[in-house]
């Protein structure tokens, strides 16, 4: 029973996120958003395009992938906040950037990934996507609900 070293089983917030960093962040997010809705909207259509062209070379079998094509938002989101940038075409204009809460550091691709699905399911839903909000408008760090379910800050660099 002796002779291991002690591991301690949690992390508290390891990282302080200083809050003049996230002042402004809300409005900064909407207008981002609308950047990245009409990226997403571009990638889109020449994803439909590629499906379009691989449907004809498969006599029609490789539409089905058009059932994909809504995918194309949370993969944006995950490869541009999960990236070296660490934010989405939108987020780069408005001077914004996705940190990890924890560490500060760069967010996970997966974790861009469920981010990004949750915003959706909740801009899917008024309810939820009204509470999504109202809890970032109550936070001091101005973090959404999906933010605080994956661990992210959105912030002015």
């Amino acid at each position: 029973m002796t002779g291991g070293p002690v591991v301690q089983s949690t992390i508290i917030n390891a990282y302080e996120i200083n809050p003049r960093l996230t002042r402004g962040v809300i409005s900064r997010r909407f207008w981002a958003y609308i950047v990245d809705i009409v990226m997403i909207a571009i990638w889109s259509v020449i994803v439909s395009i590629g499906i379009f062209m691989f449907g004809l070379l498969t006599i029609g079998f490789g539409w089905v992938l058009f059932s994909l094509v809504p995918l194309t938002a949370i993969a944006y989101n995950a490869l541009t906040i999960g990236g070296r940038s660490q934010a989405t075409v939108g987020m780069r204009v408005m001077g914004l950037r996705a940190v990890d809460t924890l560490t500060g550091g760069p967010v996970h691709v997966i974790t861009a990934a469920v981010h990004a699905l949750l915003f959706y399911v909740a801009v899917g839903t008024f309810a939820l996507w009204a509470l999504d909000i109202l809890i970032g408008l109550f936070r001091n760090d101005s973090r959404f609900g999906h933010d605080l379910l994956t661990g992210i800050t959105v912030i002015r660099p």
